[in-house]
């Protein structure tokens, strides 16, 4: 029982990680609520594990539209392990300069979005070069990395910028460096990482003070809410609603492409 108990003692600390970045996660909240009420979006990028933390923002149970989950499937399709769709790919893929702005040319962005990027390690390419990209917009970019990680790691670009480097605001999961936390007996090397627990709750503070802001001016956000709360027809009616929400706000990101 000794692992299992401390991997949640491990886990205890993340939290308290999170929770000295309270003024931080309120300055986010802040422009991402800005970005919504001006009916335009967060968006929201990860590669590898890190899209985890995308489809935690939206769309899931007690999420709201506003976000743009940017989730390239051929740096994060992990089900395959070998093989066509393998994960040496993906990784080869993930540093590959210049599939940031491929990406991103899909949409047209304005200085009102904000932008959130994910990356334990901020040391992977294609990630930093979306937050570079964003920047050159002139959008703020909120980053999520694993600080102990990513002092420690060694950049994948040639001048050896990271993400923090385009990052208006950094917040820290407080995963160790390796991002695995439990030492067990006989083994070489850690087990059970600690990145996703840090970036779930930090993406899910946020989204708390983001309804918070969002309600208090005026315009509460369409929650996704599960049946066994609301019944059957009052939840798909939320459903149906929100997803409408979501396609009339990524429609705006598809208006002035080639102009």
């Amino acid at each position: 029982m000794k692992p299992i108990l401390d991997y949640l003692n491990c886990s205890e600390k993340l939290i308290d990680t999170v929770r000295s970045q309270v003024d931080s996660l309120a300055q986010a909240a802040s422009w991402f609520a800005d970005t919504i009420l001006a009916e335009r979006m967060v968006h929201v990028f990860g590669s590898g594990h890190s899209r985890i933390m995308v489809e935690e923002m939206w769309p899931r149970y007690g999420s709201f539209p506003g976000f743009n989950p940017i989730v390239e499937l051929s740096l994060t399709h992990h089900t395959q392990v070998v093989g066509a769709n393998g994960q040496r790919q993906a990784m080869f893929l993930e540093n590959v300069s210049g599939l940031a702005s491929r990406i991103l040319r899909n949409f047209a962005c304005s200085e009102q979005d904000t932008a959130l990027i994910i990356s334990s390690s901020g040391c992977n390419v294609v990630p930093i070069e979306m937050a570079e990209e964003f920047r050159k917009q002139g959008i703020r970019v909120v980053a999520i990395v694993s600080k102990a990680h990513l002092s420690v790691s060694e950049s994948k670009r040639e001048d050896g910028k990271k993400l923090d480097d385009f990052a208006d605001l950094i917040l820290d999961t407080g995963a160790p460096a390796g991002d695995a936390m439990v030492e067990v007996k006989g083994l070489d090397f850690p087990v059970s990482p600690g990145s996703t627990v840090g970036g779930c709750l930090i993406v899910n503070a946020i989204k708390s003070q983001l309804a918070h802001l969002l309600t208090e001016a005026g315009k509460p956000p369409k929650i996704l809410t599960a049946t066994c709360r609301i019944g059957k027809e009052r939840a798909a009616e939320i459903f149906e609603s929100a997803y409408d929400e979501h396609s009339r706000l990524l429609a705006k990101t598809y208006e002035n492409l080639g102009k």
